[in-house]
């Protein structure tokens, strides 16, 4: 099998809840060791592994549900220098963020729901998706600065050239990609939160996810928090528990508070 290009990591757009920040370099470098023609992330989020990742496949897919998330890549890889131009006169303000956040998304162009989402996550609590509240930090200039995000995004725009962008159920995109090149990375929804990012994923998903992957061609690896049902839905598979840093908890105890996860990997590679 080929071997994958090597690239320099870029920094995701924006915050976003469950990113995979403290645990990129682990993950990222176990897809580096597991050959592959493809690479599918069902769950993209804002690619905090796929950004962060040191090699590319020769074909690279990445998927969400959320039209959100779908319509902010889709514009950064086609139509990046007017999404630039839309994002030139804003600035950090809680007014412009109460505005935003009442606008219903699916009544916006595609170039407007991008500026909003991007907006909005960078400026919410947590990278929270639903019920998001404006960040304040006292120590820190507004989030929300074109100067300093225009590198980024141009810097994302190009990582993106090639990359087919879904958004479709898991379960589909997975039959649709799945061969014995195929390589997939999982992020889905913590268990216990599995309402935090919207319709489209249930307590039962997990037991249907794990009875998909034990019958794929390729391979997988898949993050998780560790829960005593984790533990069991993923039980046919390789597990590894690992220890990290949800950050989400800094406004109330003024450090990261420490959590399991689990790195499940499987496939018939």
């Amino acid at each position: 099998m080929e071997s994958n290009l090597t690239i320099k990591p870029v920094t995701p757009p924006a915050p976003y809840l469950g990113g995979k920040r403290n645990l990129a370099k682990r993950i990222t470098a176990r897809i580096a060791g597991i050959p592959h023609r493809t690479y599918v992330e069902p769950f993209v989020g804002m690619g905090g592994i796929f950004f962060r990742r040191t090699t590319a496949a020769r074909a690279e897919v990445i998927n969400d549900l959320s039209g959100d998330v779908a319509t902010l890549f889709r514009v950064l890889q086609e139509h990046y220098p007017y999404f630039i131009d839309m994002l030139k006169w804003r600035l950090t303000s809680r007014a412009e963020f109460d505005r935003l956040r009442a606008l219903p998304a699916d009544r916006l162009t595609d170039l407007q729901r991008a500026a909003r989402f991007l907006y909005l996550q960078r400026l919410a609590f947590g990278g929270k998706v639903r019920g998001r509240n404006f960040g304040v930090d006292r120590r820190s200039a507004g989030r929300f600065d074109v100067t300093k995000l225009e590198p980024m995004l141009a810097d994302i725009h190009e990582r993106l050239a090639g990359v087919v962008i879904e958004k479709l159920p898991y379960a589909d995109l997975i039959r649709r990609y799945d061969g014995s090149g195929t390589l997939f990375y999982l992020d889905p929804p913590y268990w216990g939160c599995e309402a935090d990012y919207g319709d489209g994923f249930s307590r039962a998903d997990f037991e249907m996810l794990a009875e998909q992957l034990s019958g794929i061609a390729g391979q997988f690896i898949l993050s998780i928090n560790d829960t005593p049902g984790a533990r069991e839905v993923f039980s046919r598979f390789d597990i590894e528990a690992v220890e990290t840093t949800w950050t989400i908890a800094t406004a109330s105890t003024g450090g990261g508070q420490r959590v399991g996860e689990l790195i499940v990997s499987g496939g018939s590679g």
